[in-house]
This record gives structure tokens, sequence and C-alpha cells, in this order.
């Protein structure tokens, strides 16, 4: 009678020892996609100021959008912020950006520098390795939150007080479709 007892009170242990590992590796795996897109940042992040000097000597009117520029960067490196905080720092970043690569267009000289041309690829390609890191920790998330949502994971997350987790998502004014005649109004004005 007791043999019984002890074979489902193991396999109850073992299936909770099983579910808490399971738990912590997913939790684990969404700080990892985090810290790599943390990387592709300061990546990006250490473009800036190069590309932000080589825009300053074309468009000397614009210094305040790559002022403002400088200053996210700033922001950027401090070491306390949360991720909320650095995800949105991100999409200030990228809007801002867009802006001097549109008006960089107005400047044949600018757009026929080599250093420009050069600093404007590594920007593109380091783009695409946030872009890529970004679906990797959008998936890492969802894969983390199906598991604490889902039971049995659900009654050990709630033990283990872990939330749901956000998902990165594109902000609305990046969802609009672009007009190329709109674009080129905008870049010819």
């Amino acid at each position: 009678m007791m043999i019984p007892f002890l074979i489902v009170l193991g396999v109850l242990v073992l299936f909770g020892i099983l579910l808490y590992n399971r738990l912590i590796t997913k939790k684990n795996q969404v700080t990892n996609a985090f810290s790599t897109i943390d990387v592709m940042l300061k990546k990006r992040f250490d473009l800036l100021p190069n590309l932000v000097e080589l825009v300053k000597q074309y468009m000397q009117h614009e210094s305040s959008l790559l002022n403002s520029l400088t200053h996210l960067r700033t922001q950027a490196y401090s070491q306390d912020l949360p991720a909320e905080k650095k995800i949105a720092l991100d999409a200030d970043l990228t809007s801002g950006m867009r802006s001097v690569m549109l008006n960089a267009e107005n400047y044949p000289d600018l757009k026929a520098n080599t250093n420009f041309l050069n600093l404007q690829t590594a920007w593109t390609e380091s783009e695409e390795q946030i872009a890529a890191a970004r679906r990797n920790y959008n998936a890492s998330v969802t894969d983390y939150n199906d598991a604490i949502m889902t039971f049995p994971g659900n009654i050990m997350a709630g033990m283990m007080n872990y939330k749901e987790e956000s998902v990165i998502s594109i902000p609305e004014e990046e969802r609009r479709n672009i007009s190329a005649s709109d674009l080129f109004n905008r870049t010819n004005a």
C-alpha cells in the first residue's frame, strides 16, 4: 500500500522538477534574446557618432535632429535602464535615423561620400541584425508566455512569481504604407 503512494509521489516530484526547469529555461531564453538585442543596439550606438559627425558637415540646418540623436545615444548607455525604456529609445533612434537618411537625399555630395556610404552600409547591416534579434526575442517571449499561461505551467509560474513578458511591437507610424510620391515630394521640397 505504501509503495504505490511513494511511486505516485515520486512521479509528481519528478514532474514538478521538470516543469520548474522548463520554466527556468524559457525565462533564461527571454533574457538571452534581450541581451542579443542589447548587443546589437550597442553596435548601432557605436556607429552613431561617426555618422552624426559626417552628416553634420553637410547638414548644418539639421543640427537639432543630430543633437537629439546624440542625446538618445547617451541615454541608451545608462546602466540602469529597464528593458521597456531601452526599447522606447530604440524606437526614437530608429525614427530619427530614418529622417536623417531621407534628408541625406538632398545632399548629393554627402550621398557620394565614401565614408557616408560605408557608414550607411554598416548602419543597414546593423538594422538587419537588430530586426533578426527582435524576431528571436519575440519568439522567445511568445514561447515563455505560452509556458507560463498554459496548464500546468501556470500553477508553477504563479508559485515562481513569473509574469507575462511583452513582445516588441512596431510603432503605429511605421505600420502605415509608404507612398513613394510622398517620399519624393518630401525629399525634393
